[in-house]
């Protein structure tokens, strides 16, 4: 095998938190280039950035097929994350193109950013410390935690660790999934309906992936049943949930309050709820900390060191993947 490897990152976090995994491909030959633009590329910045790409480490990029079938000495898409879509995942094993991911590698930083949100809406943290910092002195009233309940959309790797931690906070907690996991029960999870999630909870939280049919999962009727004075979190996909519908739910009060931390376009168009106080806007960031970015970061060469190698990756994305993913993502057609 030729040493000569270019490994291309548009993942912008890739390396910032620790320089092992970047120096572990230097030290394997390979050339690594690093995303020069701080957010994802488009596809001609793509087809120029890694046109001569052995291994692409993927962040929030969309890589169809009309880009892979240009990118021709490519041999490994490397996601650094845990969701693929975005990526033609047909056309790549059509090339002979490995597609891997980091399964569960931000899974626990992902949970304490989302019940980070929680805490700041519920208690009013962020407004309080900018009206503090302007002179100030407004005490405003919060809501307790102990005895609501949470609504966890989507009850995977890190649907059960945010239920982990609604257990300490006392919460009861309803979760939402197709596929119901035993594991899920554990840390105190009652299986419901959707539509029975949303009438009930004065928490919800969503960690689903995005497909055609999770997209738009939560518009103006879902957002109706919602339980009056409840909050909505979204670390998950923008797609998820209808602009305008939210938008309309945050005016009319039907929701308290709102946090998102996911685009569909980084930086995203503005949208006019973002000024509300009681929403929070985050750039992207709850799985990102220095330990998850190392973590993340060196499953994402072990994977490239192993294709380089000539050997299977430990991580790649199968047909049960995308079989498992297409059951979980159905959760849309099953509201009732």
């Amino acid at each position: 095998m030729s040493s000569n490897w270019i490994v291309c990152s548009t993942a912008v976090t890739f390396g910032r938190g620790s320089d092992e995994p970047i120096e572990r491909l230097k030290a394997a030959g390979c050339e690594v280039r690093l995303n020069p633009y701080g957010r994802p590329l488009t596809k001609e910045e793509m087809l120029d950035f890694a046109g001569d790409a052995s291994a692409i480490i993927l962040g929030n990029d969309d890589l169809p097929a009309s880009v892979i079938r240009r990118l021709k000495r490519l041999r490994i898409i490397a996601r650094y994350g845990v969701g693929f879509d975005g990526v033609d995942i047909a056309e790549a094993r059509d090339l002979g193109i490995e597609v891997t991911y980091a399964p569960a590698s931000n899974r626990e930083e992902t949970a304490d950013f989302t019940f980070g949100l929680i805490l700041d809406l519920e208690r009013h943290i962020s407004q309080m410390v900018i009206d503090t910092r302007s002179g100030g002195w407004t005490k405003l009233t919060g809501t307790s935690l102990y005895g609501k309940t949470i609504g966890i959309i989507g009850v995977g790797q890190i649907g059960c660790a945010v239920a982990r931690r609604a257990m300490g906070f006392g919460m009861d907690i309803l979760g939402y999934d197709i596929v119901q996991r035993n594991e899920a029960t554990v840390y105190g999870v009652v299986y419901t309906t959707l539509n029975d999630l949303l009438r009930r909870s004065d928490i919800i939280t969503i960690h689903l992936p995005l497909d055609e049919s999770t997209r738009n999962l939560l518009g103006a009727r879902e957002l109706r049943l919602v339980k009056p004075g409840s909050i909505l979190i979204n670390t998950a996909r923008a797609g998820i949930v209808r602009h305008g519908a939210l938008d309309n739910a945050l005016q009319s009060g039907a929701l308290a309050g709102f946090a998102i931390d996911v685009f569909s376009k980084e930086p995203p168009e503005h949208q006019p709820y973002y000024d509300y106080d009681n929403v929070l806007v985050t750039p992207h960031v709850a799985g990102n900390t220095f330990e998850s970015s190392r973590r993340m970061g060196n499953i994402v060469v072990d994977n490239i060191l192993a294709v380089k190698s000539g050997v299977e990756p430990p991580d790649p994305i199968t047909p049960q993947h995308l079989y498992e993913s297409m059951i979980v993502m159905g959760q849309s057609t099953g509201k009732q």
